[in-house]
């Protein structure tokens, strides 16, 4: 599981931009954002180098990462 601080969301679509982005990298990956919280908790097999990079690809900042 991958916890990221993620900066400039604010609706239902960055939701699905950041949903998408992720997605993009491993479809299989299960994404929960947390819009007050800036938050996007990812569960996914891939680098997590390679999540937050499509996340910031999709014009949203990754201010913090972690992988637990």
């Amino acid at each position: 599981m991958y916890t990221m601080q993620v900066e400039n969301m604010s609706c239902g679509h960055c939701v699905n931009a950041v949903t998408k982005a992720v997605q993009a990298v491993d479809a299989q990956a299960a994404v929960n954002v947390d819009l007050a919280q800036k938050t996007v908790k990812v569960e996914s097999g891939a680098p997590l180098d390679a999540v937050a990079a499509a996340i910031v690809d999709a014009g949203y900042p990754v201010t913090a990462r972690a992988a637990s």
